[in-house]
């Protein structure tokens, strides 16, 4: 069965959205080890926590990649290009922020938060007739508001980096809700 995205373009729903329900499945996996993680080593900036700290934009960035080269070409791939420049910049800027301390990588993933969570807006408004978007247009909403909640606590005494912990864990909430709507829209279309 096929259905017309924004572009006008024609996609075949069930093989188009597998790989990105599968997809999501492995980020909300992620999200949720990592979160359980960070929070174990986030009382402070060590080796442990920066190690997990630099790890998350990499995988995001390649997660994007991989959404990338699974899209196809009848969806839209410029935001993932957008999104895969700003997570390896992420990647080198919590790299050099946790040298100067939790205030600083709050900045930068309060920054990144911003940034990531309008383009999940787009490339979920974008992909909404593939269904189980409602959920990513939300996270995306909510990623933005957290980051600037991140950039509020970068100036205060009393930072701490459990708070990153929940924007993982609700954001992979939101990658499991979407990849379950996207698993019961393919069993429907059968």
């Amino acid at each position: 069965m096929s259905t017309s995205v924004d572009t006008g373009a024609q996609i075949d729903v069930t093989s188009g959205t597998r790989g990105l329900r599968n997809l999501y499945y492995v980020r909300f996996a992620f999200a949720i080890v990592w979160a359980g993680l960070i929070v174990l080593v986030a009382a402070t900036l060590n080796p442990a926590s920066i190690g997990l700290l630099v790890v998350y934009p990499l995988f995001d960035a390649a997660a994007a990649v991989i959404d990338f080269r699974t899209s196809g070409t009848d969806r839209p791939r410029a935001p993932l290009y957008v999104n895969m420049a700003l997570s390896f910049l992420t990647f080198l800027g919590l790299a050099a922020a946790a040298t100067s301390g939790v205030p600083s990588v709050l900045a930068v993933w309060g920054a990144w938060a911003i940034t990531a969570g309008i383009v999940q807006l787009v490339v979920a408004i974008l992909r909404y007739r593939l269904g189980g978007q409602w959920a990513m247009i939300l996270s995306g909403a909510i990623s933005v508001v957290a980051g600037a909640s991140f950039l509020l606590q970068s100036g205060g005494k009393s930072s701490s980096l459990t708070n990153i912990a929940g924007y993982a864990t609700l954001g992979g909430i939101f990658f499991l809700v979407s990849a379950i709507r996207l698993h019961r829209r393919a069993t429907k279309e059968k």
